[in-house]
Parts: structure tokens; sequence; C-alpha cells
């Protein structure tokens, strides 16, 4: 079977496991389900859910589109006259309770083609990382464990680097370098070499794909019930104003969606149902709030 099929594959079974057992957490609520075609070509099918008793607004969605290569990727990869194919998963799941934290990941596989459709280019990209409003410390180890067990048996350099890239990705620069959450791990353009084969990368992709459920779901087992109270909701809002502003400013995922005419909806699903901003504010020092903004540093999560 070719990697592209293979990825294919693999993220459609990946999105109906997480869909199953998210829904099977919140008890109420379940996914919408709509299917979406790229007048470009390729589609996609989003899963949406919404006012559950655990999740506030979650999305799972998957894409394979294909066509021609916008001109301002054909820019930005310096070719011209070349024909791309592009598949992924992304997820973003915002809870009701502030004590749970938001997660986010996104595994994706792209090629590129001459206009004879010769395969020129291929890479593989992806990650998760978690952006709790109360930080338990315990949780951020568990996160952070769970991806480093995953990346390990490719090579133990592999979590660090790809933690050090995920630190230095997910930040508002324009918040002086303030980190969106406490990260996880994040690559991109991992191309096949004399060291690497499509095959390994990808069994690497699938490796990390398939921990999101293990390193998440225990940890929203774990907060989902925990008592809060109007102040609490507030500052999630507040911090859910960070995670917009990177997503609309910083995200490539989000800017790549816009700039090959992909599904306006299923783009900004990744936006939570309510957010806040407030002139010039600071929690009270001390505070849980306070000290959420302490762990917002890049510091080493796994042992």
């Amino acid at each position: 079977m070719l990697i592209k099929e293979s990825f294919i594959s693999f993220i459609g079974s990946l999105q109906d496991e997480i869909c199953t057992a998210l829904e099977g957490i919140d008890g109420k609520a379940t996914f919408r389900e709509d299917r979406w075609e790229r007048p470009g070509g390729g589609g996609g099918r989003s899963r949406v859910i919404a006012d559950g008793a655990v999740f506030e607004k979650g999305g799972v969605n998957t894409s394979v589109v294909h066509g021609a290569l916008p001109e301002v990727m054909a820019q930005q990869f310096g070719v011209q006259d070349s024909q791309f194919m592009a598949c992924g998963i992304s997820l973003v799941i915002h809870p009701l309770n502030p004590f749970v934290p938001t997660v986010h990941a996104n595994f994706r596989y792209f090629e590129l083609y001459d206009k004879e459709g010769n395969l020129k280019d291929c890479w593989f990209g992806g990650g998760a990382d978690l952006t709790p409003y109360y930080l338990f410390e315990e949780d951020g180890k568990h996160f952070h464990q769970t991806f480093k067990n995953a990346c390990d048996p490719f090579g133990k350099e592999l979590y660090p680097q790809y933690k050090k890239h995920c630190d230095e990705y997910f930040i508002n620069k324009h918040r002086n370098n303030e980190a969106r959450g406490i990260g996880g791990i994040f690559y991109d353009y991992l191309r096949p070499d004399a060291n690497r084969s499509a095959e390994q990368l990808f069994l690497f992709a699938q490796a990390n794909g398939n921990a999101i459920l293990p390193a998440y779901l225990p940890i929203v087992k774990k907060t989902k019930d925990l008592p809060f109270t109007t102040a609490h909701k507030d500052w999630q809002e507040y911090r859910r104003g960070r995670y917009v502003e990177f997503n609309l400013i910083h995200d490539r995922g989000t800017l790549f969606g816009l700039k090959t005419n992909g599904r306006i909806e299923s783009i900004l699903m990744s936006l939570p149902p309510r957010a806040r901003w407030e002139y010039d504010y600071h929690p009270e020092p001390g505070s849980k709030e306070a000290e959420l903004l302490e762990y917002l540093k890049p510091r080493e999560w796994a042992s």
C-alpha cells in the first residue's frame, strides 16, 4: 500500500476512535458530521461536538485535498506548474470545566508532484500540545511522558528535539513570547532520507497519533467533575483569548487552510465558543491564576 493510502486510512480510523472515546466521556453531546468538497480538488469530514456535559466545543477533522499548487505556496516552495496532495487530522477540544485543559493535535502528510504527475517531494508534520487554565503538575508530566514514550522507540533524541520545537512554535510573539500552554511535541517537514524511510516516518506519525487519547483522557477523567466558580470561568475565557490570538496570527495550519481555499468552518473550528479580553489585566500575585503564568515557560516535564 502506498504511504498516501496508508496515511489516509490511518487518519480516518483515528478520527472514529477519538470521537467515540470523547462521546463516551461526555455522556451527553455527540459529534455532528459534515462532509465537504474543496472546489480545487478533494474534501474532508468535519466533526464537531458542542454544549456537552464535559466538552463545551470541540472538533476532530480529517481532510484529503489535492490539485494545482496555489501560487502563494508555489512561490514559497520555489516551484512552478506543480500539483499537490495534503491529508491530515486535526483536533481541538475546549472543555467546559476550567480545570480541564484544552488539547490540540494535528498529524499531516504532504506530497508534491511535477506537471506530469511524478512525485517530486513529500514530508510529514504533526504534534500535540496541552493548554491548561489551572495547572496540576502531575498532569503536565503525564501528557509529556506519554508522548516521550511514543517517540523513544524511534530515537531517544526525538522527544527532546520535538519538545523544543513545540516550545518555540506555540508562543505569542506579540505578547513578549508568552507560551500558549505547556507544550508537547511539534515537528514539520520530515522527509525520507538515507536514515529513515517514508514507511518509518509513517510509523512514527502513527505512534504519536495513537498517543493522543492515552495522554489526554486520564486528565479529563480526573478533573471534569471538580467544582468551579464564575471567576474560574472568567480566567478560562481570558486565557482562551490568548489561544485565539495565536491561531489567527501565527498558526501555520490556519494560514495553509486559508491559502489553499480550504473550508472556512473547518479551519476556524479550533476557536473556542467564548473568549474575553481585558485591558491590562494581571492576576492577583500568589493566586492560582498567577501560578499558571509561571509554568508558561520551557521546562522539563518528562523523566
